[in-house]
């Protein structure tokens, strides 16, 4: 199956104007330019498939917003090719928009002054959506975003979590083959945050659309991504699924064991040479924490060598979290094979 998305070797640089030190550097500025050049985006390469839910991410300046915003149209690489959908979003930019979403999560494509639903109506006027097509999408994520109790307020009225429901609606009116994400969840609280999720899985799951997302909350990237795309300085350090990153720089495991009271009452405390091929991190008031590395000591060993000698009320394994591998990724700012 061919990308629907492709980025081969692209290239953007940025020209800075170079001001001139000394009492009248501002003038000799003004009429001598000298600039310097900010690579932005340096030989990025990437495919994407129909269907796919990607994360890309990496830190503020990493070059993510850049590449967003040549995918959608909006910059004109300095090198390289990016096509969507059989497009080159900048030559032909309607019939781009057309086939594309866009969220921003500082900026907004509703109308200020305006009820929500008047934005919906304009949107649905404007990409030229079949009345049917239109009234079946708005119901739905009328339903699915929680939206029934604000649709009649302006826009300007809006929490922020209501504007983004707002915002993610009113980019899927029109069923776009391709959703951009850019920080969607950003100042959301957990219950608005856990809307918007659900139903970005909806849309991806039940439509088909392809879905980049760019985030600093890696709990979307864990919830939401089969694949991630990790950039900094205009590079990619990885592309692939988080599970072999886990196993690179996280191996380790945590087995959570509390004990119960033995026979005699004593809460027993773990003997280490009980738990071969691990480690006991921490033990205290009846809680162990058991540390080792799935690939080598089979998790259910380990519980039935525990469960063999001690009394136990309750297990629980926990699992290393992305952010914790993605910032000693970009510690090493290696490229991850």
């Amino acid at each position: 199956m061919a990308p629907v998305i492709r980025v081969e070797n692209v290239v953007k640089e940025f020209r800075k104007t170079r001001r001139q030190e000394g009492a009248f550097g501002g003038v000799r500025t003004l009429f001598t330019r000298q600039y310097d050049t900010v690579l932005a985006v340096d030989g990025v390469s990437f495919g994407i498939e129909p269907g796919e839910l990607v994360g890309y991410i990496g830190p503020n300046g990493a070059g993510k917003s850049t590449t967003i915003k040549m995918m959608t149209g909006i910059l004109v690489p300095t090198s390289g090719t990016v096509e969507v959908a059989g497009v080159v979003p900048w030559r032909d930019r309607e019939r781009n928009a057309m086939q594309i979403g866009v969220v921003f999560g500082q900026r907004t494509q509703l109308w200020w002054d305006l009820p929500l639903i008047e934005s919906f109506k304009l949107i649905g006027k404007l990409y030229r959506v079949p009345q049917p097509t239109y009234e079946r999408n708005l119901e739905r994520f009328v339903e699915i975003l929680d939206m029934a109790e604000f649709l009649d307020r302006p826009v300007r009225q809006l929490s922020l979590g209501q504007r983004m429901r707002g915002d993610l609606a009113a980019s899927m009116l029109y069923e776009p083959r391709i959703l951009y994400l850019d920080e969607p969840t950003i100042g959301l609280d957990v219950v608005a945050k856990e809307s918007m999720r659900t139903f970005i899985e909806e849309m991806n799951r039940d439509s088909g659309t392809t879905i980049v997302l760019t985030t600093h909350d890696l709990a979307d990237v864990e919830r939401l991504c089969s694949r991630i795309i990790l950039i900094d300085h205009g590079h990619v350090l990885y592309d692939g699924s988080v599970e072999p990153l886990k196993a690179k720089y996280a191996p380790h495991r945590v087995l959570v064991v509390k004990l119960a009271a033995d026979d005699t009452g004593r809460v027993p405390v773990i003997d280490p040479s009980h738990v071969r091929g691990a480690e006991i991190a921490e033990q205290e008031n009846g809680v162990a924490r058991i540390r080792f590395v799935a690939s080598e000591t089979p998790v259910h060993d380990l519980i039935a060598a525990v469960n063999a000698r001690y009394p136990v009320a309750d297990l629980s394994i926990v699992e290393p979290d992305l952010e914790g591998v993605v910032r000693q990724i970009y510690g090493e700012r290696v490229p991850v094979g």
